[in-house]
């Protein structure tokens, strides 16, 4: 049996590996051009995850260590699809960010903003039956990264997740509606067609709020096809 195929991403979607506004990416970009290896069954097929192996309050990022995280708290939600709309379910989706000020849980971090004892910024859940997923977390706080003078990275979630098989693995980034900051970021920026720029921005969901508690934003995956999420160079 050939093994089955998707359909190929429209052009301008993904970022180069190599973009001049973004410093780091200098250093490891390829310097030839990739060669396109044909799919086998070990690309197309697994990994298997299980939700008996998650603990109960990993897609709640706003408690740790015994208490609560400090900040705006927030429910993002939304759906897993393949390139024809399908829901994806069973994948697993990771989440990492800054807290509310702008800063990690990792020793690399050595922003002079204050950490919060009560939020590791990471958490996991698996997609339902429907492809759905949602996490409640705090919204992050923007911070300075030195990839060019007075540079500030917007407020953003990160995020992996799987399809039904490695092949479908993605890495990207999920950005908030009217953030001033998009417009300066060469990250942001570095996805050529504005309209796929646009797929990277979570929507406001009055529905998806939790009445005197946690506003809500929608964000879905496309893992492949002409209408895919930018994946992180």
């Amino acid at each position: 049996m050939s093994a089955p195929g998707y359909n190929r991403e429209a052009p301008r979607v993904h970022p180069p590996y190599d973009h001049r506004a973004y410093v780091s990416t200098h250093k490891r970009a390829p310097r030839h051009q990739p060669i396109r290896i044909e799919h086998t069954l070990s690309e197309i097929t697994g990994p298997r995850f299980s939700q008996a192996k998650f603990g109960p309050d990993e897609a709640d990022l706003t408690r740790f260590a015994g208490g609560e995280a400090l900040g705006e708290r927030i429910v993002v939600t939304g759906r897993v699809l393949d390139e024809e709309g399908r829901a994806i379910p069973e994948s697993l989706i990771e989440i990492w960010q800054a807290n509310a000020a702008g800063r990690y849980a990792h020793e690399r971090d050595q922003h002079q903003a204050p950490l919060d004892p009560h939020f590791s910024g990471i958490g996991r859940v698996m997609t339902d039956i429907n492809g759905a997923y949602r996490f409640m977390t705090v919204k992050p706080g923007a911070y300075p990264w030195r990839n060019h003078h007075n540079a500030w990275r917007p407020q953003h979630l990160h995020f992996s997740l799987f399809g039904p098989s490695f092949a479908t693995r993605l890495i990207t980034q999920m950005y908030f509606p009217g953030d001033p900051l998009l417009a300066l970021d060469p990250i942001f920026n570095s996805v050529p067609d504005p309209a796929a720029r646009e797929r990277l921005v979570a929507s406001f969901d009055i529905e998806v709020t939790i009445p005197e508690h946690a506003l809500g934003y929608r964000f879905d995956f496309v893992l492949r096809g002409r209408a895919a999420t930018p994946m992180q160079s």
